[in-house]
């Protein structure tokens, strides 16, 4: 075929050998059949920020870090170069989530580089040597969803214990390998640690999968996994080899609001003095201005 022009610097370069074919064409990315040597790989060239149609939503770059000051200011007053900054910052977030998840043993597409926005990874394979489908396309006996989705959260463990959510894991970000599931597509990669919506979105995948296992192997829809493997979590007890049993005892314990609201109205009238010391030009500390409202408080 023809060979792409974001793909002929890997041909010049060496890094690949031949285009065979467009494997697919999707919101983010194209992804083409590649030959190395004596090898099929994958490359995905993934399209420039105006010509996609997943928005690079706050809610999942929250708690990325970025350790260049000057980069950091840029990308938050979006200035032309912080925008630039943020569009190469968000490529690189699936190449460095590929690498961290393959050193963890997590089953994903083996990386080989990253150069001018496109992606060289490997070529996932079926039993019979074509490509892989994706789950959304197969249909899964009860023997094979119970080992799949089982498969499916143990690699989420190992992702969460590397400080990893995936974000958008679905029947469609999982192909169905010889070797079984392997996760894909990973640019909205959200940090366990650092991300308000980590627990919701966790929560979310685990549930996507068991809803999908579920429709071959009913009794999966029964399982809690996600909030069981977070509460491991949160308690620092989650280990790569952590057993689990599927089951979670929720909280039913009934919420104190006489003392909930005793609360909220403390921290209103915390901020109150603050905002009453700023507004006359002796605006302390913040340890100081807490100090001196607990001692009001006292008075009282």
């Amino acid at each position: 075929m023809k060979v792409p022009k974001r793909l002929q610097p890997l041909l010049d370069d060496g890094l690949i050998d031949q285009v065979e074919a467009q494997l697919m064409s999707g919101k983010e990315a194209q992804v083409y059949v590649v030959r190395s040597g004596d090898e099929l790989r994958c490359a995905k060239v993934f399209k420039e920020a105006k010509q996609r149609s997943f928005k690079q939503a706050v809610q999942y770059q929250e708690g990325r870090r970025e350790r260049n000051s000057r980069r950091s200011r840029a990308m938050a007053k979006k200035t032309r170069y912080g925008q630039k900054e943020q569009e190469q910052a968000w490529l690189n977030a699936e190449v460095d989530a590929l690498y961290r998840l393959a050193a963890a043993d997590v089953r994903v597409p083996q990386p080989y580089g990253f150069i001018d926005g496109v992606l060289l990874m490997e070529m996932i394979s079926d039993a019979e040597g074509l490509t892989a489908p994706r789950l959304d396309d197969v249909t899964l006996s009860v023997e094979e969803a119970r080992e799949y989705y089982e498969k499916i959260v143990r690699d989420v463990v190992k992702m969460l214990c590397a400080g990893l959510i995936h974000g958008d894991l679905s029947e469609f970000n999982v192909l169905l390998a010889a070797d079984g599931p392997v996760i894909i597509d990973l640019p909205q990669a959200v940090d366990a640690a650092g991300n308000n919506s980590a627990e919701m979105m966790f929560e979310r995948d685990v549930d996507n999968m068991r809803r999908y296992f579920g429709r071959f192997a009913p009794e999966l829809l029964a399982t809690d996994y996600g909030k069981e493997i977070w509460a491991l979590y949160e308690a620092g007890e989650l280990h790569p080899e952590s057993q689990l049993t599927g089951c979670f005892e929720h909280d039913t314990s009934t919420v104190d609001v006489d003392e909930l609201m005793t609360v909220i109205d403390d921290v209103r009238e915390e901020e109150a003095y603050r905002q009453g010391a700023r507004d006359r030009g002796d605006e302390p500390g913040v340890e100081e201005a807490a100090e001196e409202w607990q001692e009001s408080q006292r008075e009282r």
